[in-house]
């Protein structure tokens, strides 16, 4: 096998490895690409291409990251991570384990550790990295990814999400949903809410949004069963699909350009939080991206016409 093929067959693992840590798609992407150009450039065929690899693409992604959070304390607006509809890298074997550690509430709680914990952990917890490769790949002891490992652990079992422990209930559970949201059913809504629901807008001060925070169940389903079928009257289509390893949805215009996406939790039968993504810097690798504003406008309009 020739570098080129190698690098090939690690792509998917190197990606997943860089968003789980960058919690940004394009990031990743280009975390991936430069570790291909390292790569390239290597004088000496490695012993371990995979254990090669994955250290370039990690520290790249520890470097990335360290500036990354600068920008992210200066957002306009809550921060979520860029939407991920299909994680290219598949183990049969950890399928439900790998897609809940990917999803929003594991990433946002990856956000609360340090670049160095955050790599340690993902390595070692997700991708199952011996302490030898991850020292290696971090540039620090054995012994200090040790320590690190206890110190995120310790941090992510504080928090860790909890998601509906089928999952087939939690699809057909987000397809009543869906189909009461295209409805405009109210109580249909409010019967699939957790009492405290909260729904959690990422326009980052580029697009518009409903609020950057509504809670409470009566609140999140008045607004949806308000605006979304004015949404839907003008030609736009909600597309339920799997974000992050969660249900959710692509929302697009009348032409087919992506206006948000949307990513479920789901917890003891009931949706517990929506997270929005409208931000067209982190919805281009979704697809050509829609004047939300436009939309939002044309949407609004149309529903007070009806009223």
């Amino acid at each position: 096998m020739n570098p080129a093929e190698e690098f090939e067959q690690r792509r998917p693992l190197l990606f997943s490895i860089a968003y789980r840590i960058l919690g940004s798609v394009s990031e990743a992407e280009d975390a991936v690409q430069e570790t291909w150009l390292r790569y390239e450039a290597t004088s000496t065929e490695p012993a371990s291409a995979k254990a090669f690899l994955s250290a370039v693409v990690t520290r790249i992604s520890i470097d990335v990251l360290r500036s990354a959070r600068v920008r992210r304390e200066e957002y306009v607006g809550p921060w979520i991570p860029e939407p991920l509809l299909a994680d290219p890298y598949e183990d049969p074997a950890r399928s439900a384990e790998l897609a809940d550690s990917v999803s929003m509430a594991a990433l946002l709680l990856l956000e609360r550790l340090s670049p160095l914990e955050r790599a340690v952990f993902v390595l070692r917890e997700v991708f199952g990295f011996g302490f030898d490769e991850i020292a290696s790949a971090v540039g620090r002891s054995e012994a200090a990814c040790r320590q690190l490992a206890v110190r995120a652990r310790r941090h992510m079992a504080a928090g860790r999400p909890r998601f509906e422990a089928d999952r087939r209930e939690r699809e057909q559970l987000a397809e009543r949903f869906f189909d009461a949201f295209r409805e405009g059913d109210l109580d249909g809504l409010r019967d699939l809410l957790a009492a405290d629901v909260h729904m959690i807008g990422d326009s980052g001060g580029k697009g518009p949004q409903l609020a950057a925070q509504l809670v409470g169940a009566q609140n999140v389903a008045r607004v949806l069963a308000a605006l979304v079928p004015a949404f839907l009257r003008l030609g736009g289509v909600m597309q339920p699909h799997e974000v992050n390893g969660q249900p959710g949805a692509i929302f697009r215009d009348r032409h087919g350009n992506v206006v948000n996406t949307w990513a479920l939790d789901i917890v003891d039968g009931q949706i517990q939080t929506i997270r929005s993504v409208i931000n067209p810097d982190k919805l281009a690798h979704v697809g050509p991206v829609a004047d939300a504003w436009a939309v939002f406008r044309e949407a609004r309009h149309a529903r007070q016409s009806t009223n």
